[in-house]
């Protein structure tokens, strides 16, 4: 069996953003694995505008393209104001199909986690029919980043890290078969 895809999806698009060096530390550590192809998709690279306002035939075919080619997910998630940037849930609305039986992890970044942005990211991905896994990553805006911008992330992380992962493997290729 060939190895699984995973998408590691940047959840915002705002200037000034972190989550590039997230994510670029989780596909650190996914990738000394070996285990599957991680790579990051960048949801600013799509320039998706609010659905429904403009013609973006070209922008959603190749995101949904994108999608499909992947397996599962590790979505990189911010809070904003208890819950998940607009721009996320812009970027889930524009594809249906592309994201049905397929698992999902997640690493969290906010005041308190980011665990309020996850809790609704779970809810909206079971409508589009994702599998989410238990275990996530939880980073403290406090203590996993000096002065909101530099991310440093304590060393406890990895554990939670390596266990979503294992899941969102698991599930993925379990999930894989009902999309053969």
């Amino acid at each position: 069996m060939s190895k699984l895809n995973i998408g590691i999806i940047l959840g915002s698009t705002r200037q000034g953003r972190v989550s590039p060096q997230v994510g670029e530390w989780v596909k650190g550590i996914a990738d000394k694995r070996g285990d599957a192809n991680y790579e990051i998709v960048d949801i600013a690279d799509y320039k998706l505008p609010l659905l429904g306002e403009e013609d973006a035939t070209e922008q959603a075919t190749k995101w949904n393209t994108k999608l499909a080619s992947l397996d599962g997910f590790v979505f990189i998630v911010q809070e904003y104001n208890h819950s998940i940037s607009g721009a996320l849930k812009n970027a889930i609305d524009y594809a249906r199909e592309a994201w049905n039986n397929k698992a999902a992890g997640f690493v969290s970044y906010g005041s308190v986690g980011g665990a309020r942005a996850v809790e609704h990211l779970r809810g909206i991905l079971g409508e589009v029919s994702v599998a989410d896994v238990r275990v996530h990553a939880a980073l403290s805006l406090f203590t996993d980043f000096e002065n909101g911008t530099v991310f440093k992330p304590a060393d406890l992380h990895l554990t939670n890290v390596n266990a979503m992962l294992d899941q969102v493997i698991a599930w993925s290729g379990a999930l894989k078969t009902l999309r053969s």
